[in-house]
């Protein structure tokens, strides 16, 4: 309208990833708040934010909500693969801009890439691929002795994609691999846990025939830290590593509530900052949380959504008055 600017978000707020969306909103809503106080070419910047659970399904539902009932100018954070896959083809159905997802899927990011669709963050493929060459080229693990443990939806399966996409490089096959997992939006992990164990434990003719060195993991902070507590319970002395959607912050929390030391060993990629940096925008990012949320606490995922929701303004800005869809793809 002439004085206000209203966008979607579609992100889980209730159920066992609800953390996540809740600090991605709170990173958008200290960007958004930040920006308000001068306003965007005499408009205000308002977020309507809807909970899916972490669900494809009610995330579909949401976009269209948000697109036809509160007449959103864009979508922006969402969180998740399926999610945000789901609430993607909507936007992009309806020539609606879809910003910075919560996700690094390469569904999300096509060659050529679609008009709509802008990502922030690196893509899992990137991240797994410097897992691999940090455990395959300088540590030098046997690629046998490398499990995957992915959540069984299109999250995982993008996160795997990657760590295929960097073996093969190296000339090795997906069956290379052991893939253990654990369905969406459930902490049941104790299959997984069964299965690498065996594999761990299997004997060859000279001895072990693929003792587990690493577990690369594509999952969510909860069935992450179950799954890293039920393995150290085993006294087994893996090396865990996580791609930047688990939440590191919320996974340390919930480790840390096995007593000291229980993150020991475990490595996050991280697609931002650190969130104590120096660097001027992160500084900016510390300053708005205190002034606007002064009850919250500096993270990874807070910090993702105010850079998110910081490049969005951007765009706005350089729009000018005259604003629309196309002229802010253009400007972007």
């Amino acid at each position: 309208t002439d004085t206000e600017i209203t966008l979607g978000m579609s992100a889980a707020f209730s159920g066992t990833s609800r953390e996540l969306g809740q600090q991605m909103k709170l990173g958008l809503s200290a960007a958004f708040e930040r920006a308000n106080e001068q306003g965007i070419h005499g408009r205000r910047l308002r977020l309507v934010a809807l909970d899916d659970g972490y669900e494809g399904q009610k995330a579909a539902i949401n976009a269209v909500e948000l697109i036809e009932k509160y007449k959103v100018f864009a979508m922006i954070g969402e969180v998740g693969t399926a999610t945000s896959q789901s609430a993607a083809s909507i936007s992009v159905e309806r020539k609606t801009l879809f910003f910075g997802p919560f996700s690094g899927a390469s569904s999300l990011r096509l060659v050529p890439p679609a008009r709509y669709v802008f990502n922030y963050r690196a893509s899992y493929e990137e991240e797994t691929a410097y897992m691999i060459r940090y455990l395959v080229d300088s540590k030098k693990t046997p690629v046998s002795g490398i499990v995957v443990f992915a959540q069984r939806d299109s999250y995982g399966d993008a996160g795997f994609e990657g760590v295929s996409s960097a073996l093969k490089k190296r000339g090795y096959k997906d069956s290379d691999v052991l893939r253990v997992g654990y369905d969406r939006n459930s902490l049941d992990v104790s299959s997984a846990v069964d299965e690498v164990l065996r594999y761990h434990n299997a004997r060859g003719a000279s001895g072990p025939a693929h003792p587990v060195k690493a577990v690369v993991m594509i999952a969510t902070y909860k069935a992450a830290a179950r799954f890293i507590r039920d393995v150290r319970a085993k006294k087994l002395d893996f090396l865990f590593l996580n791609v930047s959607f688990v939440g590191s912050n919320q996974l340390l929390e919930e480790l840390s509530e096995s007593g000291g030391g229980a993150g020991v060993g475990t490595i996050i990629t991280q697609v931002v900052p650190h969130f104590e940096s120096s660097i001027a925008g992160v500084v900016a990012y510390r300053e708005a949380l205190g002034k606007y949320h002064p009850d919250q606490q500096p993270g990874f995922l807070s910090l993702e959504g105010f850079i998110v929701g910081t490049l969005f303004v951007e765009g706005l800005k350089r729009v000018g008055r005259d604003l629309d869809t196309e002229r802010l793809v253009g400007a972007l």
